[in-house]
């Protein structure tokens, strides 16, 4: 009940429409009471008592109900959909919306899958309970109320006897309801897992093709589609046997009805036209007690849905990371990293007692062996994660003190890996500043030497480059993602291997575009080339999460060390010794 408050909180705003629901449902079930007296008072007063005359008035009683039947039916049909269609608009935005606001923490252990199946198929799972179960919750109930006070009134023997397999038949409901619920929920789950199987598989199509895997890929998929389908025959199984249960027993009250009431028909208690009432009203009640397993069995699916959902919503945005209330305006792009050590939430260090000071305009490399922690600096910058350690400055104030989005937007981004979204080229490259003209967006692709291409495109900038940039080359993409960055016009700028998947002669043109732009930017760069790291005016050796060495190029080949090493079998023999 707890879950279903909570979703109910959703749904409160359109309480107008609710309550208007609610009259509907009110003015169908007295509309749908009132056919079977209409009918009593045919048989006892037109059949056995002949007064044939009243047959057309009764007849068009029938027909003024079936109108009246008719126009609240479609409000109690439309309605609860309206309504239901709103809450989950509502909901679902909601959950796409505090997605978008987790935190790299979160989305490093998250499974995509797992994501995707909750803001599909959990969320339609909602829709057709709000839209049908719940309808069909307080309609049935509604009938139930209405039919069970007028037994009572009518003939209180003949009701006991009707009404003596209830309790068991709606104990037998409940019953049901709590063997169903843990089953929905595996069966989501293991959704969730084969949906993810099924966005790795597509996201690495090119590796499975590569290595002639298919096999094994379509072996992995049966084995998740396995386990759903067991999943899911575990459930048919549950509501197969309960189900001719619970009609079994309606049946009983039926039986008890025809067999009692006829005793009382032949004493003359009761008239034809009151026994044939009781039983079509039987036959009513019957109906919403026989509903409630299904609509046990859409609330239980529900509830096992919105706890998914509900999971996703209760965790904190940006875990561990507290907004700022300071804005970042005109930044100079002055950082400092203070005595900075960080760790990921299962222990294992990754830096420890990083100290060093970059000037505005200056560039700094970041060099190291694989695993050294060159990443994880850049990242701490825009607070993708949060030092455990020290603190991190930006104009001498702490990073933390700022607003997230006020930081975050100071600061140029260019991945190691370039994802493109499926959009124009115009829309890629002006993706963080969708305001900008045509013309700031040419300057930028020329900066970053991808004009020339995206003007020989059949629609030029209009031209749709296809889902993750798969149309364009290595280099086509990074040169796109470099026009991103610098079209935002940021004080900082970082550079993750920005130009390690083009060649020599691109990489030359792409470094003179970029050395104007650097020159007022603060840069942080992750090179793999020696051109790169020779134009930084601060080199840092980085090995085990520490700083090893620091200074310019040709200090630290003086030094010698790890950077000379490192110069001599990354970048050559030429450059280590120069």
């Amino acid at each position: 009940m707890r879950t279903i408050r909570r979703l109910m909180t959703f749904a409160k705003k359109y309480w107008h429409w609710i309550m208007l629901t609610v009259v509907c449902m009110l003015a169908f079930t007295v509309s749908d009471l009132l056919f079977p007296q209409v009918l009593r008072l045919i048989v006892d007063r037109c059949l056995r008592g002949h007064q044939y005359h009243l047959l057309p008035r009764y007849a068009e009683a029938l027909l003024l109900i079936a109108v009246v039947r008719g126009f609240f039916q479609f409000g109690q049909l439309y309605l609860p959909e309206f309504v239901a269609q709103r809450t989950i608009f509502d909901i679902r935005n909601r959950l796409f919306d505090h997605i978008q606001r987790l935190s790299f923490t979160y989305h490093d252990e998250a499974e995509t899958g797992q994501l995707i199946s909750r803001a599909t198929s959990d969320v339609d799972v909602l829709r057709r309970w709000l839209g049908h179960g719940l309808m069909h919750l307080l309609s049935d109930g509604l009938i139930f109320l209405g039919i069970l006070l007028y037994f009572l009134s009518m003939n209180w023997q003949l009701a006991l006897v009707a009404l003596s397999c209830i309790p068991i038949l709606i104990a037998t409901v409940f019953k049901y309801g709590t063997k169903i619920r843990p089953l929905f929920t595996a069966v989501q789950n293991q959704r969730g897992e084969m949906t993810t199987a099924i966005q790795q598989n597509l996201m690495g199509i090119r590796v499975v093709k590569s290595f002639a895997r298919e096999k094994h890929e379509v072996g992995k998929f049966d084995k998740q589609t396995n386990e759903l389908l067991e999943r899911s025959l575990d459930t048919a199984r549950v509501s197969a046997f309960y189900s001719p249960v619970m009609d079994f027993l309606a049946a009983v009250s039926t039986a008890f009805v025809i067999w009692y009431g006829g005793i009382q028909l032949v004493r003359g208690d009761i008239s034809l036209g009151e026994w044939l009432v009781f039983y079509a009203y039987l036959g009513m009640l019957i109906r919403p007690v026989r509903m409630m397993g299904w609509v046990v069995n859409q609330t239980q699916n529900a509830v096992a849905s919105a706890d998914r959902i509900f999971e996703i919503l209760d965790t904190h945005r940006e875990v561990h990371l507290k907004d700022g209330k300071q804005e970042l305006a005109k930044c100079r792009g002055e950082v400092v990293f203070q005595d900075v050590s960080f760790s990921y939430g299962d222990g294992s260090r990754v830096l420890s007692g990083l100290s060093f000071k970059v000037n505005p305009g200056e560039t700094v490399a970041l060099v190291g062996p694989t695993g050294s922690g060159k990443s994880t600096v850049i990242n701490l910058l825009p607070r993708f994660y949060d030092v455990t350690e020290g603190a991190i400055l930006v104009d001498g104030v702490d990073i933390r003190s700022y607003r997230l989005e006020s930081l975050r937007r100071q600061i140029g981004i260019v991945s190691q890996e370039s994802f493109l979204f499926g959009d124009s080229a115009r829309e890629n490259i002006a993706y963080g500043r969708p305001d900008a003209d045509l013309e700031e967006v040419i300057e930028a692709a020329k900066a970053a030497n991808i004009h020339e291409f995206i003007d020989s495109l059949p629609d030029e900038y209009e031209t749709r480059i296809g889902e993750r940039g798969v149309n364009l080359s290595g280099g086509q993409k990074q040169r796109v993602a470099i026009a991103r960055a610098l079209l935002l016009n940021p004080p900082i700028l970082i550079l993750d291997d920005s130009t390690s998947s083009v060649d020599t002669e691109t990489e030359a043109q792409i470094q003179m575009a970029l050395l104007n732009l650097m020159e007022s930017r603060t840069t942080f760069v992750i090179a793999q080339r020696i051109s790169t790291v020779k134009r930084a005016h601060k080199i840092l050796v980085l090995d085990k999460g520490r700083i090893v060495q620091m200074g310019t190029h040709e200090e630290l080949l003086a030094q010698g060390g790890l950077y000379a090493d490192i110069c001599r079998l990354q970048f050559g023999e030429e450059a280590a010794g120069e």
